[in-house]
Parts: structure tokens; sequence; C-alpha cells
């Protein structure tokens, strides 16, 4: 028996990255899960590959920065599985611009996706959660919601956005802990993902440039390193854990 077995759960950002990773463990521990995603494309992909391996998922085109389209993933996803048991806030966009650089358009767009998303979707599902007596909101925030510097990559925005996550966790986690549903934050460091490779960078060169940061070798993380975090999060193993931080980074911010 998987470690999600017959939960449901709604993972945005799906289509790559660490938004993948979440949904190919969770459906191989038993989550049907519905994946969203603005790249439609990559994401039917994605679901196709994951129902071949006979994982039951269900793949919804999503902007998380407007109510609607939250209330339409939201409709779905009960409509189809009946109820919603995980939500992994996981989309996100960066920009990378300074305070002096960016502009206000710059600002609003990472916010809208970034921070906005997130409450968005935790307003949509909880009163799902409520009326079926709990559930498990797993937010992706970043190391750079905690520390400053080159763990924002430049980005401004993003360090406001994340910083603002890992707020906002801990205020819907004791507002909600009533209904038995737990709120907690994944803070990851440096990981390679298809980003990084669309970018040019290579395993050996990411891993190179993190060496005087990250302690622990390799010195970037997987996709996989954070999707286990979700799972773990996500499952009944964690039930008295709430308002937390699971760090995945290595080891940077511990200098």
């Amino acid at each position: 028996m998987g470690r999600l077995e017959g939960k449901i759960a709604i993972i945005t950002g799906a289509a790559s990255g660490m938004g993948l990773a979440g949904a190919q463990l969770f459906a191989r521990e038993g989550a049907s899960v519905v994946m969203t995603d603005v790249a439609e494309e990559a994401l039917n992909a994605t679901a196709e590959q994951i129902t071949k391996e006979g994982g039951e998922v269900l793949a919804l085109v999503h902007d998380v920065s407007t109510a609607e389209s939250w209330a339409t993933v939201v409709d779905r996803a009960v409509t189809h599985f009946g109820r919603i048991d995980v939500l992994v806030n996981n989309a996100g966009i960066h920009i990378k611009k300074g305070i002096l650089e960016a502009e206000l358009d710059d600002w609003n767009r990472v916010l809208a996706v970034n921070t906005t998303g997130v409450w968005l979707g935790m307003k949509s599902v909880i009163p799902h959660m409520q009326t079926q007596g709990g559930g498990s909101i797993v937010n992706i925030s970043s190391i750079a919601g905690i520390i400053g510097g080159d763990a924002d990559s430049g980005g401004a925005a993003y360090s406001a956005s994340k910083g603002a996550v890992r707020s906002l966790t801990k205020h819907a986690a004791q507002w909600f802990a009533k209904d038995g549903i737990r709120v907690n934050s994944i803070h990851p460091g440096a990981v390679y993902t298809g980003l990084a490779r669309a970018a040019g960078r290579t395993w050996d060169s990411m891993s190179a440039s993190f060496a005087d940061k990250v302690p622990l070798a390799p010195h970037v993380g997987e996709p996989n390193d954070i999707g286990y975090g979700m799972v773990y999060l996500a499952s009944d193993e964690a039930k008295y854990i709430t308002g937390e931080e699971l760090v995945i980074d290595g080891g940077w911010i511990t200098h």
C-alpha cells in the first residue's frame, strides 16, 4: 500500500521540474493527482506518461493568478474525484531583477503567481477540506524566503514573494488547525531542473558553482529531493506537523 493511497491531490506547476517530480511520486504512492500548469503541451505529455505507468491523473490548464481559473480547477477536481485531500502550491516564476532594475509590471507579475496564486489556492480548497474534516496543504517557498544574497539569484520580487509564502503558511496553519487542516512550507535551495538545462547549465557546472555555498555534495539537488518532501508532508506520517518549514538545501542556510 502506498504512502498516499486513496488521497486526491492538486499539484500546480506540474508540467516540469519539482512539480512534475511531485506528481510522479504522488502517483507511485497511490494518490490520484490533478496536475495543473499553463504549459498545456508539456502538461499533457507528462500526464500521459504517468498514466501509462499506471497512475491516475487529471491534467488541467491553470493560471494560478486568477480566481476564475482556480474555481474551474477545484470544481473539476471535486467533480472528477469527489474530494481534495492535498494541495501543493508549487507554481512559481522568477525575474532576475533587483530593487532598482525591476519595473512595477515585473514586481506585480511575480507576486501574482508566487504569492497571490498560493493565497487563491488555499482560499479555493480550504472550504472543501473543512467540509470533509481535514487535509494537507504544502506551499513551495524557497530559502530565498529565509536568507538573502545569491539565494534569490538577484530577484527582489522573488525574494519578497517567497518570504510572503513563508508567513502566509504560518498564518493558515494557525487559523485552520481546528479544522484538521495542516499547512506547511518547503524551502528548496539550488535544484537542477529543466529550466537550468534550458539555460545551458550542466549538472557538473551547477554543482561546481554552488560548492562554496552548499556543504553537502553534490552541492545541488534534484527535483525528486523536493518531491519526496512533498510526499512526506502530504502523508499521514506528518499528521502532527503544521506551520513548519522543511528546508531542503544541502545545508546552504547553515552558513
